[in-house]
């Protein structure tokens, strides 16, 4: 579907108008929302945009970036699905005349932006860098959201017993979170260069008054980074202990059998000498013999617990 806005040198606000009326126009804003091939031919055979442009159009996903054709400025960056967190890609198309936006998936933060602009009653503000700037602010906006649910998943984490954490079902919590992490970091890190590359560039068609707008979206990222990035290293210092738990437990378990093993390393001795069939064994001849040696044993077994015990084996700390 292609949608347009466009206002008149009467700076009269018209929607729909005509394509062949469109050169006519003070400025416009043209939309492909999930276009038809027909519609997507519109790109080479009416705005006589840059066949590479067109090319990074049709086949995507691109890598957010900032390029210049002549007496334009196109621009690739990444909208982000809330609820798969993969990214639909958004080209914009800019001059002092006119902006157009072409995205194959009909993405909410555009359409958002489309009614504002449709609703306005300052026909003035419907101009090429108003429409950018109210796009990309609203696709980072729309990242929040996002980081704030999983921060509060880690928090759930964090929050959880040490009986709890033991569980496999957290180690795989804390990954699916990570792995979600690095999907922002995909998009956020090169849309955070992208919008210095705005501010940077002197080609750019960006007024002084609108700097200060996009020195915010660029703010807006760099603090999304810096979430991102403090809470990777949360979820590696999950990671690390759940290791180290892992790791007391099954030095305890280790423990508790070496002790064991220990105490009857000594009755297995005794076992085993009077297990073997020699005839000339005088202890074999005793009376009490059978009871003297569970004796012994049970005083060598109780002996080597106490003793450990009171050297601490037995404590889990």
């Amino acid at each position: 579907m292609l949608r347009i806005l466009a206002i008149t040198e009467e700076n009269e606000l018209l929607v729909n108008p005509p394509l062949e009326s469109l050169e006519s126009m003070k400025w416009y804003w043209a939309d492909f929302n999930m276009p038809t091939d027909e519609e997507t031919s519109l790109l080479g055979s009416y705005f006589h945009f840059h066949p590479l442009a067109i090319e990074d159009c049709i086949h995507s996903l691109q890598r957010p970036k900032l390029e210049h054709y002549e007496n334009l400025s196109f621009l690739v960056f990444h909208s982000l699905n809330h609820q798969t967190l993969e990214t639909s890609e958004v080209d914009l198309f800019i001059t002092e005349n006119f902006t157009v936006s072409f995205h194959y998936e009909d993405l909410q933060e555009i359409n958002y932006v489309w009614d504002h602009f449709r609703r306005s009653t300052s026909a003035d503000r419907l101009k090429p860098v108003e429409v950018v700037y109210k796009i990309m602010d609203k696709v980072v906006d729309a990242v929040f959201p996002i980081m704030d649910e999983l921060e509060d998943r880690l928090l759930g984490i964090e929050y959880l017993g040490e009986d709890q954490l033991a569980g496999n079902v957290i180690i795989q919590k804390t990954f699916d979170i990570r792995r979600d992490l690095l999907k922002l970091r995909h998009t956020v890190m090169p849309m955070r260069d992208l919008v210095y590359r705005i501010l940077e560039s002197k080609r750019f068609i960006i007024q002084e008054q609108k700097r200060a707008y996009f020195q915010d979206i660029h703010d807006h990222l760099i603090k999304l980074s810096q979430l991102i990035e403090s809470n990777r290293e949360l979820t590696s210092d999950i990671r690390d202990s759940y290791i180290s738990m892992n790791s007391f437990r099954m030095n305890n378990i280790m423990k508790t059998l070496t002790v064991i093993t220990t105490i009857f390393m000594p009755l297995t001795f005794l076992a085993g000498i009077y297990g073997m069939n020699f005839e000339n064994m005088p202890e074999l001849q005793w009376e009490s013999g059978y009871f003297t040696v569970l004796g012994i044993m049970l005083v060598t077994g109780t002996g080597m617990f106490l003793w450990f015990k009171y050297k601490g084996w037995f404590n889990s700390e």
